[in-house]
């Protein structure tokens, strides 16, 4: 939605479109709307150099933005009108900021050091943290050690994790992001989808007496992450033969000791967290206990010590040079005056290949929103769409839209100045990519440069680049745990400043309720019983009907057997 549109829809009693500071943005982009960055880079030959920052090894060049100086000042100003600097403080002070639910939101507390306090009624949950993360980093270090050895005497050589949404989206991200650091005689898998295809082919080749199964659920009620662990507990039992070999293969991430040794695991194999962690922000906490066993507890920490380095630098740095802050206020800009409702994230790295799948997750769950804090509907657009997927592939897939598309979308370009696996310069050829590809974006290419290349006047149009689309590059010297744990915390931070702008609860997510609990009352009647009458919508009633006819009985035990 452009800023003229979101102001032709805004209610009189709008508080945002309202602000003295949104008004000057709108008349601000008026004024400069059409401006092109070729323009913007002539006027200033220093551009390229002056609007960068850096922080917490990462480095930020977001000249490529069709702003000025005098953009940033307005936007900075809107960002103080909101009150961001007080929200921030509440957020790390341990307030509860999560008003629907009445929480504090503290996943900075995950990574703060032991000799730190953050008091959460009369509590010092980072003494709580580091209780935890010992726990958890013996447990690894007896896992990676061979000393932790399943029911049989085997040792363990098969790490599963299974959870669903922030319980696999982060542990998988950061688990193939540190791939290069993990142990290698380990091998580690993710299940989450209740398509029993996902569990199946992850145990296809394992033997469950070298398996450990990490069951990542708070509540210990999660429907896909329960069914999915009964399914992988029956499995276990039938190779092993025992019920009793659950507690040897077993272990679980929650807050329900009740639930976890009903299912058979011993309290003391019990990993919890807190109701102030979110999902989404828990990749960091004993939701990440598979990745501090492939990787161990030295870089598990070290990833801490990075998310902890970029929270010191949002919480203290000036808003002009704040990594997290001059994102989102980019991020502003960009949706709500230049009217982009999408989002490429495009990390130049395989190891990030499933960077932008979590960022969908931190992103759209967090700020999708219609409604502000108070309950009053919103009269501008919120989260963008995120998407993206690793350069170069995306090249030679959806950049023909980004560059010649009539949609305008914003990029951000993440890179490495060194490869973990560095092979013949082809690390070099990457980055070229890379920088020519932000390049070609902000300054395309002019049907007089068309023209001059001796394209015939039929073909010029075809060959005629726009430019003028924005982008961000970030850049680190290289992917370690570290600059890993700084990168997910910057767009943590970002994402927070943009819902803090738009005066919604970012740390919610009601939107997932509506689906499951009507998936509730439809299960039952899924089966081919006439007794079941069906009172639903014409559609719903109509596929129901169709799928009963062609289901299949599923009571046969189609998971894998033991492996020889």
């Amino acid at each position: 939605m452009s800023a003229a549109k979101s102001q032709a829809c805004a209610p009189e009693s709008d508080a945002l479109t309202a602000r003295p500071a949104w008004q000057a943005l709108a008349a601000h982009h008026a004024e400069i709307g059409d401006a092109h960055l070729r323009e913007l880079f002539a006027a200033d030959p220093e551009r390229g150099t002056t609007f960068t920052a850096e922080a917490a090894g990462w480095f930020l060049d977001y000249s490529k933005n069709r702003v000025t100086a005098h953009t940033l000042e307005l936007l900075t100003a809107l960002a103080n009108d909101c009150g961001l600097a007080g929200r921030r403080d509440a957020m790390f002070r341990g307030d509860a900021i999560n008003t629907t639910e009445q929480r504090a939101v503290l996943h900075v507390a995950l990574r703060t050091p032991a000799s730190q306090k953050i008091v959460v009624d009369g509590q010092n949950v980072v003494a709580e943290v580091h209780a935890v993360l010992a726990r958890m980093s013996v447990f690894a270090e007896d896992v990676r050690g061979g000393r932790w050895l399943g029911y049989s005497g085997k040792r363990i050589r098969n790490i599963v994790n299974i959870g669903i949404g922030g319980s696999d989206l982060g542990p998988v991200m950061a688990f193939e992001a540190l791939r290069y650091y993990s142990q290698r005689d380990l091998t580690v898998r993710f299940v989450s989808n209740v398509d029993a295809t996902d569990l199946i082919e992850a145990l296809r080749d394992f033997d469950a007496a070298e398996t450990l199964f990490i069951v990542c659920s708070k509540t210990f009620t999660t429907q896909e992450t329960l069914t999915n662990a009964h399914a992988a507990r029956d499995w276990c039992v039938a190779q092993l033969g025992d019920e009793t070999a659950v507690a040897r293969h077993f272990v679980a991430v929650s807050t329900n000791v009740e639930g976890v040794t009903e299912f058979g695991i011993a309290a003391e194999q019990m990993f919890g967290f807190w109701d102030w962690v979110g999902g989404r922000y828990s990749m960091d906490s004993a939701i990440g206990l598979a990745n501090m066993i492939a990787i161990g507890p030295e870089n598990f920490r070290a990833m801490l010590a990075g998310f902890h380095a970029m929270d010191q630098h949002f919480q203290n740095a000036p808003m002009a040079h704040n990594l997290p802050v001059l994102l989102a206020l980019l991020a502003i800009w960009n949706n709500n005056f230049l009217g982009a409702t999408t989002v490429a994230v495009l990390p130049y790295a395989q190891y990030l290949k499933r960077f932008p799948a979590y960022l969908q997750q931190l992103t759209m769950e967090s700020n999708g929103k219609h409604v502000t804090r108070a309950g009053n509907p919103v009269a501008i657009e919120t989260a963008p769409i995120l998407w993206g997927e690793p350069g170069t592939n995306g090249q030679h897939s959806f950049y023909q839209l980004i560059h010649q598309g009539t949609r305008l979308v914003p990029c951000d370009f993440i890179g490495f100045c060194q490869s973990l696996n560095p092979l013949r310069g082809q690390h070099d050829l990457l980055t070229a990519n890379l920088f020519a590809q932000s390049q070609a974006l902000a300054f395309g290419k002019t049907a007089d440069e068309v023209s001059a290349e001796g394209i015939s006047e039929a073909l010029a149009p075809h060959r005629v680049f726009e430019g003028n689309r924005p982008s961000n590059t970030l850049l680190a010297e290289r992917l370690t745990p570290a600059t890993l744990g700084a990168l997910v915390a910057l767009y943590e931070h970002s994402v927070f400043t943009q819902g803090v702008i738009w005066d919604i609860d970012s740390f919610d997510q009601w939107g997932v309720e509506l689906g499951k609990a009507l998936a509730q009352r439809l299960l039952p009647e899924l089966t081919p019983d006439d007794a079941v009458a069906l009172a639903h919508d014409s559609s719903t009633n109509a596929l129901i009907e169709r799928y009963r006819r062609q289901r299949i009985d599923e009571d046969a035990d189609r998971l894998p057997a033991a492996v020889d």
